[in-house]
């Protein structure tokens, strides 16, 4: 009877998981953020370039010998500048691609349309205040805060809203201007997108503008006080994150790809937080946030999801089962790279209700103990974007700028999950021993 309920359990997740996954904006999100990946990697580095080889102050460059190397520090900063600072812009051009894609649209149009949507949203000047106190209105300009991840959720909506509408209106025949069969196919197929691109530019826009006069905000200015910050709060508080590995341990436990469940919501967010981290670090001030994307692989994915580098350790120290030694010997160089699907799909993993317990329970402790660890000053918040598959302890010291409380703190989030896990290894052991007993 436990078991029916169990398997209708899992059956609905199943349901839950699939509709989630086939739903087109979550395609597109997820779709969007692997592919501006390499962006957000080159910014990161091109910081800890700046920060510990080019850098006079606390860099390699400090040394008298390798002084020369302050030189390129400005090749860094500009690279840094223009793919943190312009992420925004950046996932919307993609995003909208994606969308458009998704709708069968061909080329990169719909990039370019969802682009100029999202920008004619925002104000084209700033308020600029002289040390004297004088108030200047600087015109045909664009706010850092419009092209930044401070404006990652209006660009988003935007992206997705300005392509809904572009393709509906590129699907009525009565606003499409047909050329004749003379005319070469791409200047044929620009006149059939003119009215729709017009339509869709001119309604953002006034869109934009309606809200403004209503409200004396912008959307972006609404969108990040009432939808943004409020979520950047929630993940950024340690309940908040634990909840949210949680909701994906759980989905990996019952056989679905729990980081996939989680990416739409997780990658905006802790993208976002990095990058803020980033920007800040490159400027001097003060490094806002705890939880990161660094974060996230630090301290609650090393060895991959469940931190299951502590459950190799622990079969390696204590297991007695062949197949489990045997898998986990597989499994060990993948696991160096935060590898883990011959770990959750050999062992197995999933469907396990001795290994369920740590695997969901690990991660949710090793995070506890970083967030701790940070919010008390011992270790260093993230300021660089690492890639994920970089092995643990060199993605914490990376990640950091070379914080050496970081890396300390690492090993004992890996010493605690080989603890935690130590005992159900040893419960498999004997549940071998009485599965070959009732066999007998």
């Amino acid at each position: 009877m436990e078991s029916e309920k169990f398997n209708k359990f899992v059956g609905i997740l199943n349901k839950f998981a699939a509709v989630v996954n086939n739903q087109k904006y979550i395609i597109g999100i997820k779709n969007t953020f692997a592919t501006l990946l390499p962006v957000i990697m080159a910014g990161a580095f091109a910081t800890l370039f700046s920060s510990v080889v080019f850098s006079p102050e606390i860099g390699l460059a400090q040394v008298e010998s390798l002084s020369f190397l302050a030189q390129f520090k400005p090749i860094a900063d500009v690279i840094n500048y223009f793919t943190m600072n312009f992420l925004t812009i950046y996932v919307v051009f993609v995003l909208g691609h994606e969308i458009g894609k998704l709708n069968k649209l061909k080329g990169v149009f719909p990039g370019v349309v969802a682009v100029i949507s999202y920008l004619v949203m925002n104000p084209s000047f700033i308020n600029f205040v002289t040390e004297d106190g004088t108030s200047l209105e600087i015109r045909n300009v664009l706010s850092r805060q419009y092209t930044n991840p401070e404006g990652l959720f209006l660009g988003m909506f935007m992206a997705v809203l300005s392509i809904e509408l572009y393709t509906w209106l590129g699907n009525q025949d009565r606003l499409k201007i047909k050329m004749p069969d003379s005319v070469p196919e791409a200047v044929s197929n620009s006149f059939s997108s003119l009215i729709p691109t017009i339509f869709t530019i001119t309604l953002s826009a006034t869109f934009g503008f309606i809200i403004h006069f209503v409200t004396g905000m912008y959307a972006s200015q609404i969108i990040y006080s009432l939808v943004q910050k409020p979520l950047e709060g929630l993940i950024q508080g340690l309940p908040g994150i634990l909840l949210l590995m949680f909701v994906a341990q759980v989905f990996w436990v019952v056989g679905i790809h729990g980081m996939q469940m989680v990416k739409p919501i997780r990658e905006p967010l802790l993208l976002a937080a990095i990058a803020a981290n980033t920007a800040a670090f490159q400027a001097g001030e003060a490094v806002p946030n705890i939880v990161t994307m660094p974060y996230w692989d630090i301290y609650m994915t090393f060895g991959g999801s469940g931190a299951t580098l502590g459950l190799l350790i622990s079969i390696f120290l204590v297991s007695k089962r062949a197949d489990y030694r045997k898998i986990a010997k597989m499994s060990f160089i993948p696991g160096l790279f935060n590898i883990n699907e011959p770990l959750i799909y050999g062992l197995p993993i999933m469907l396990n209700p001795i290994l369920a317990i740590p695997f969901i329970i690990t991660p949710l402790i090793t995070g506890t103990i970083g967030y701790f660890a940070i919010s008390l000053g011992f270790a260093a918040r993230s300021v660089v974007m690492v890639p994920w598959p970089v092995p643990a302890i060199i993605n914490g010291y990376l990640s950091t700028a070379g914080d050496l409380g970081t890396v300390f703190t690492q090993i004992v989030c890996i010493i605690v999950s080989i603890l935690i896990y130590l005992p159900f290894v040893k419960a498999a052991n004997r549940s071998m021993v009485n599965e070959a007993e009732a066999l007998n």
